[in-house]
């Protein structure tokens, strides 16, 4: 309940945060700053979750490799 209740106040607040002050009479209008962010977060995110990818990959790769062998190594003992 408590979660729910913070997501909802940070919501509200993003768009407090975003609204033009023009438009309604209140709001901080940091609509641009909020684009800037995103469009210099953007390329940092990718190249982060790229990275994080690949890692994944490289141990899906091992593990694969390890449970190669020990099905080798199970058949082996059973044909004995």
């Amino acid at each position: 309940m408590v979660a729910l209740i913070v997501g909802v106040i940070l919501i509200a607040f993003c768009v407090f945060a975003v609204i033009p002050a023009s438009l309604c009479g209140f709001g901080l209008d940091w609509s641009r700053e909020v684009i800037d962010f995103l469009k210099g977060f953007a390329p940092v995110f990718a190249a982060f979750t790229g990275l994080v990818a690949l890692f994944i990959g490289m141990a899906d790769i091992k593990d694969k490799k390890e449970a190669r062998k020990e099905e080798k190594a199970a058949e082996e003992s059973a044909e004995k």
